[in-house]
């Protein structure tokens, strides 16, 4: 999860990189972030987009739907981070939409107010952000989590361009991680390929710890995870990995060597193309194996 300590990492790795005062680098890293454009997909396919209001057991959903514009694909629920819905989870929603699935991007904050919760170039850095979105997170729970996760599997299921003959699949990222493992956990017999991307969470000493789930799923998963966050916490990715083993399912475990927590997003401050484009490539893998 984002915290103070990811906060100070990322400060610190944008420090070393330049000479500038840090109100001067923050000034220039938030604009960069704000122009941040994913690299196009080879072959991409022609897709149909739309702002979607989903109703759910606590109020009404807006989210973002895309999908092919032809034919009926695997669905796809993205669980965004701690920043929410905004224009860089839209542009990883189309550029998914654009390699084949049906995406379906969600606002986690729906109770407390419409996405964008943020501006574009807002960063988790700044103490202002923090303070807007922290109590917004706080507000969730694994059971809102779960009764938002079968209101989304509903929408979907009942949508012309997805493909019901098939398993879905959910990504997240930062607190969505958990959300993703959680989801899998609940409706295991839809959930069939999950990616959680600097998940923050999935292993806690709490009982309702995510990874205690795990005997519960029957999906094939991707862990990927912050070299900061594994230095944190280095025996999680041993858990979980006993217990993938344990359960019998297929699920690739990795830490992501040099990326800070927050490195997928292209708006994020700690974003690393190189191990972001690394990441995605093995979610398209993840997903042919696993959806189909």
């Amino acid at each position: 999860m984002c915290d103070e300590d990811t906060v100070n990492d990322v400060d610190e790795f944008l420090s070393k990189q330049s000479k500038l005062s840090r109100r001067q680098f923050n000034a220039l890293t938030a604009s960069a972030a704000a122009l941040a454009v994913l690299p196009s997909v080879a072959n991409a396919q022609s897709v149909t987009e739309s702002n979607v209001m989903i109703k759910t057991k606590d109020g009404i959903a807006d989210c973002y739907f895309v999908h092919p514009s032809t034919s009926k694909h695997p669905a796809v629920i993205i669980w965004p981070d701690i920043l929410g819905l905004r224009p860089a989870f839209r542009q990883m929603g189309k550029r998914l939409a654009e390699s084949g699935y049906a995406v379906l991007v969600i606002n986690p904050y729906y109770r407390n107010a419409k996405s964008p919760v943020v501006k574009v170039g807002d960063s988790f850095q700044d103490p202002e952000i923090r303070s807007l979105v922290i109590p917004f997170y706080r507000s969730l729970s694994a059971d809102t989590t779960v009764s938002d996760a079968h209101a989304f599997v509903d929408f979907l299921d009942k949508q012309a361009a997805v493909d019901t003959k098939v398993k879905m699949g959910t990504t997240g990222y930062c607190m969505g991680g958990p959300m993703t493992l959680l989801t899998a956990a609940a409706i295991p017999k839809r959930i069939g390929a999950v990616g959680s991307f600097h998940g923050g969470g999935l292993v806690t000493s709490k009982p309702d710890s995510p990874h205690l789930l795990i005997p519960k799923m029957e999906a094939q998963f991707l862990i990927a995870i912050a070299d900061n966050d594994d230095k944190k916490a280095p025996k999680d990715k041993d858990i979980l990995r006993e217990s993938y083993a344990k359960a019998g399912l297929k699920a690739e475990i990795e830490v992501y060597e040099g990326a800070l927590h927050g490195w997928c997003p292209p708006d994020s401050r700690a974003y690393n193309q190189a191990q972001a484009e690394r990441a995605w490539s093995r979610l398209l893998v993840t997903f042919a194996e696993a959806l189909v």
